[in-house]
């Protein structure tokens, strides 16, 4: 069996076709009826009045935080187990991530952490709905109400996840999409904001095509950036929006398959699921207790890595990353635990019955083979 990547796109629809139509067409930069399509297809899934493409999604974080008027001095307050993507945006802007922790039950955002991390200087807060479980935005929604705050939903990981029954994206004053090629909806790369407000979409759009006034061709009212989406990109991205429900099925499969031959292994947990949220089946996720399980969570890694199966641990904590280890925080138990322990299996619509029962097994025959003590006894787990 050839090797089984962490993530593969599936581009089995039309996108070829509608490439090679683009190409034709010599509509093959930032305008084009593909561009078009696009967005209207995409504010329509995720229920918002607009949606904006963009180059990629941390393009769309920083757009989003321009548009609404971050700069020096400011604060933000975001999870630390993320993407460095939505602490970075911020910092283009001069202003500073503050981390919070997150909740066990969702591994988002906690609302009691980011009350605490509240000052005089915080202007908003990112919500990431993380490895595609959308954050408690409610309870989010009620700190931010009480002390003048927006919120900007980081969607990138969450195509087709909904928060009470609403689509992410269409939960907070801006959201952000990334297209990147390990994303459930794909154009190698590319990003989306999702918006309602029609001043907010103004902004972003006269941002995103570098300051240019849409009234006066080449007459430049402000700085601007060139975060356009090309014709092309968006051509696949509009085969990639008809096949969708196709594409979530095929993945939360995969993701039942997983559960149902993991769930009897010892030590191995699984991402929690509250019961307001349907998560988008982006990367299916476990965790490693290094106790029960009987070895590390790198160890299984690098077992299942000698055996042709790819993988990847979970993100490490912003806040002890080098740009970042000086930020304010709070408590952050919760990320550091769930940081050190996570691991994310292969994950794609391609991978079938077979592939599924050699990475199960292969991760259970790992859990009954006596610890490497020589590894083990160095020092705790860590991300």
């Amino acid at each position: 069996m050839d090797r089984i990547p962490v993530a593969a796109p599936d581009l089995g629809g039309n996108e070829e076709t509608y490439v090679v139509d683009a190409i034709r067409s010599s509509w093959i930069s930032s305008t084009g009826r593909y561009v078009d399509r696009f967005e209207e297809e995409f504010a329509r899934v995720c229920g918002t009045r607009a949606a904006i493409s963009v180059v990629n999604g941390t393009s769309a974080l920083h757009l989003a935080l321009l548009a609404l008027g971050v700069g020096p001095g400011d604060e933000v307050i975001v999870p630390s187990l993320t993407y460095i993507a939505t602490a970075n945006a911020v910092r283009y802007c001069g202003a500073e991530p503050v981390f919070a922790d997150i909740e066990a039950n969702t591994w988002c955002l906690d609302a009691g952490s980011v009350e605490a991390a509240v000052t005089d200087r915080t202007r908003g807060v990112i919500a990431v709905h993380l490895y595609g479980h959308p954050a408690d935005m409610n309870a989010l929604q009620a700190v931010a109400d009480r002390h003048g705050l927006w919120i900007v939903e980081d969607a990138a990981e969450s195509h087709g996840a909904s928060y009470r029954g609403r689509p992410t994206g269409s939960l907070g004053s801006i959201g952000v999409f990334s297209f990147y090629g390990n994303k459930i909806v794909t154009s190698g790369e590319g990003g989306a904001i999702t918006v309602d407000d029609p001043e907010l979409e103004r902004r972003i759009r006269l941002l995103r095509g570098q300051g240019m006034d849409p009234a006066r061709r080449y007459y430049f009212p402000i700085v601007g950036y060139n975060y356009r989406l090309t014709n092309v990109a968006c051509a696949i991205l509009c085969a990639q929006l008809e096949r969708l429900p196709d594409l979530l099925a095929d993945r939360r499969r995969v993701f039942d398959g997983y559960r149902r031959r993991l769930e009897g292994i010892d030590g191995i947990g699984f991402q929690p699921v509250a019961d307001w949220a349907t998560p988008a089946p982006w990367l299916f996720c476990i965790t490693v207790d290094s106790e029960a399980f009987g070895c590390s969570r790198e160890e299984l890694a690098a077992a299942l890595d000698s055996a042709g199966i790819e993988t990847r641990p979970f993100f490490h904590p912003l806040h002890g990353m080098p740009p970042y280890a000086t930020s304010r925080s709070t408590s952050l138990a919760v990320t550091e635990r769930v940081a050190a322990s996570g691991l994310n299996l292969p994950t794609s619509g391609a991978i079938g019955e077979p592939e599924l029962d050699v990475i199960a097994a292969h991760i259970g025959a790992t859990a009954s083979r006596p610890r490497d003590v020589s590894r083990s006894s160095a020092g705790p787990d860590t991300g």
